[in-house]
């Protein structure tokens, strides 16, 4: 049997929770299916399975539906004798949808999290959901990622055709029993330092100038409360800025995106995901298999696989002054945070490898060739 030819969509090339599952995934897939990237950004994520012998392809656009680059996107798909399409997030999805349906190639669409949410006006959520439900009408199958993303999308359009497939990571490369590097020398954290971490893009979705704020908060309270601020994205700048202007330097210590997120978890005493809106955060299943103690906020796939006190704390959205609390509740309290530790790292050998979500997707892929 010759392997699949599968075209894997996604929005950028730089890598963040929706990059990090297409790495688990791709290095996961046997030699039945044979997987080629089209990015629309280039990035860190491209370099690594161009190194690991992976075909990519960027098409440079910011645009959703952007019907340029719809010629180029078909050349791919005959050059690469392409037999079904797999889209992660909608950004991807918009763009090769409509080129799916018009050459009559089978559409997988992965939600990384829907594009409307809590925070927005009325009339963005509804263009959003509409544009969903669209992508999503379009799509062969749709993969949620949590059941509660799947919930969502059925409550809001009616969604169709969905299985739930929980994320997965690498549990090998994951792991607190390897070697690290010392990311706090690195720094110029003291080993009295309770460092809170921020590790992810730094986007409006992620709330980074709230999770500053409640660094800055907590710090007031307990001088030994610090914290690592690790990632890139459109508000980069707003974030640094306010560290600059509020002299924030000597307790929030930056870094642009690193390849070493296993070393900095290592590094680090609290994971913090102060999310508005999230499918099933990679960032937070890496922590979790870190043995980190958590704060998050209860977004869809996040209340799924956090209990409050049993293996994580639950802040409020938006609240820097919450998100302090917690940080404070741990250092308070070292037998809480010890069982959080234990029961989080607990649940992702339990339900969490990355090698049964490449499985999975392939069952899928499979199917679609055996009855075309």
């Amino acid at each position: 049997m010759q392997p699949i030819n599968v075209l894997e969509v996604i929005r950028q090339g730089q890598v963040g929770g929706g990059e990090s599952h297409l790495l688990d995934l791709v290095a996961g897939f046997d030699n039945t299916i044979n997987p080629i990237i089209l990015a629309f950004t280039p990035g860190q994520m491209i370099d690594t399975l161009r190194a690991n012998g992976v075909k990519c392809y960027v098409i440079e656009t910011s645009h959703p539906f952007d019907f340029r680059i719809i010629k180029q996107i078909g050349e791919i798909i005959k050059k690469e004798s392409i037999q079904i399409i797999h889209a992660h997030g909608s950004r991807a999805a918009s763009n090769v949808a409509l080129i799916a349906k018009i050459k009559n190639i089978p559409l997988v669409y992965t939600v990384h999290g829907w594009s409307f949410h809590q925070d927005q006006s009325a009339i963005v959520g509804f263009l959003r959901a509409k544009s969903e439900k669209a992508i999503c009408t379009l799509s062969n199958q749709v993969i949620c990622v949590s059941k509660s993303n799947q919930q969502t999308g059925i409550q809001t359009f009616g969604l169709k055709n969905s299985v739930v497939i929980e994320n997965g990571i690498n549990l090998s490369r994951f792991n607190p029993n390897n070697s690290f590097k010392d990311i706090r020398k690195e720094f110029g954290f003291s080993d009295d330092d309770f460092i809170v971490g921020f590790i992810g893009r730094v986007t409006l979705q992620k709330d980074p100038i709230n999770f500053i704020k409640s660094i800055t908060i907590a710090h007031k309270q307990n001088t030994k409360i610090k914290a690592l601020f690790v990632g890139e994205g459109e508000l980069k700048d707003e974030a640094m800025n306010y560290i600059k202007e509020n002299s924030l330097e000597d307790i929030i210590k930056t870094s642009n995106f690193r390849n070493d997120v296993p070393d900095l978890l290592n590094s680090i005493d609290v994971f913090c995901l102060p999310s508005l809106w999230e499918g099933l955060s990679i960032a937070l299943l890496e922590a979790m298999a870190m043995k980190k103690a958590l704060v998050v906020t209860p977004t869809d796939g996040t209340k799924e696989v956090i209990t409050d006190k049993q293996n994580g704390l639950i802040a409020k959205y938006s609240d820097p002054e919450n998100l302090a609390l917690q940080y404070i509740t741990y250092i308070k309290d070292s037998t809480l945070k010890e069982k959080c530790e234990k029961e989080a790292k607990r649940l992702i050998e339990e339900r969490f490898d990355s090698k049964r979500v490449s499985e999975k997707v392939s069952e899928i892929y499979k199917s679609f060739i055996k009855h075309s």
